[in-house]
């Protein structure tokens, strides 16, 4: 399907979780997808998720998962009429990515079916926990709840039929972890295939192959996630931070933080100190009466 409307889409800073119960017409849409993985869940009902050559649809017990920069196009399958889903947006923790090579359907877009009765149960139950964190009170509920959606992805591995042949490729995550231990370091794409034995198109194809990223892009989000860690738990000026994560420009770390989690690292800083929270946003809010749909 394409439709003329965007869904909007937050800002999704480490996890941004929701538990719908929806309806007939109930669809999400974007054209580029987004820069986070999204876990989808069907727990009752169906779902239908599309793609350039069909579609196909998920029942209780399947498992969905998207890469980032897929399309997204998914709803209520229209034989289920209704769809009960748990779903995750998230930037997954770098030793996360090897569990992410599951079977695909179509390019980016991945499915397993929880077979077995009691490992259901448990991811079923460690996905709501994911939800019920992330949501929740606790200063630091999005590493509790990065925690509980680890969990999740563990269990999701003994139900993935690719699990025992599915490995992150050694050089990629000898660059990965180079990048996250030298992150003021001047990197360059160069450099960093020279370290992996690899021209520099062989790694920037099998980075974003198995990443979903490139690595400078890799890079940025560790920058960041670094940024936001100093801002939380220490009292150093952003020029500071700025520059021990790799930003020359305090400026320019303040569009990119910004950019990434909504808020200037300033405001960021203010809210932590106790300024009144925005509630949750709701993501893939059922679509406007009005669609344009091209046949």
């Amino acid at each position: 399907m394409a439709y003329s409307i965007e869904t909007p889409m937050p800002p999704v800073v480490h996890l941004l979780t929701g538990h719908f119960h929806e309806t007939r017409g109930y669809d999400t849409w974007r054209a580029r997808g987004t820069d986070s993985w999204v876990l989808i869940y069907t727990q009752d009902g169906g779902g239908r998720f599309g793609y350039a050559g069909g579609e196909f649809q998920t029942w209780a017990g399947d498992m969905a998962l998207i890469r980032p920069g897929t399309r997204h196009d998914y709803g209520t399958a229209p034989a289920a009429g209704a769809w009960d889903l748990l779903w995750a947006h998230f930037h997954p923790r770098p030793h996360w990515h090897e569990w992410l090579a599951w079977p695909e359907a179509a390019p980016g877009l991945m499915r397993i079916t929880l077979r077995e009765p009691l490992i259901r149960q448990k991811i079923v139950s460690r996905f709501l926990e994911t939800h019920r964190l992330a949501t929740g009170a606790l200063k630091q509920r999005e590493v509790f709840a990065m925690n509980a959606l680890e969990e999740v992805l563990l269990w999701c591995g003994t139900q993935n039929p690719r699990s025992e042949q599915a490995r992150l490729d050694g050089r990629v995550q000898e660059c990965m972890d180079f990048l996250c231990h030298n992150l003021a370091e001047k990197v360059t794409l160069d450099g960093l295939a020279g370290m992996a034995g690899l021209s520099v198109s062989r790694l920037a194809h099998l980075f974003r192959e198995q990443v979903g990223m490139t690595p400078q892009q890799f890079l940025e989000q560790q920058r960041l996630d670094r940024a936001r860690q100093l801002l939380e738990l220490s009292g150093r000026s952003i020029g500071d931070i700025a520059a021990d994560v790799g930003f020359d420009n305090p400026f320019y770390f303040t569009l990119r933080f910004k950019r990434l989690t909504g808020l200037s690292p300033r405001d960021y800083r203010k809210r932590l100190a106790g300024a009144e929270e925005p509630p949750p946003a709701r993501f893939g809010s059922p679509p406007p009466p009005k669609r344009e749909r091209k046949e």
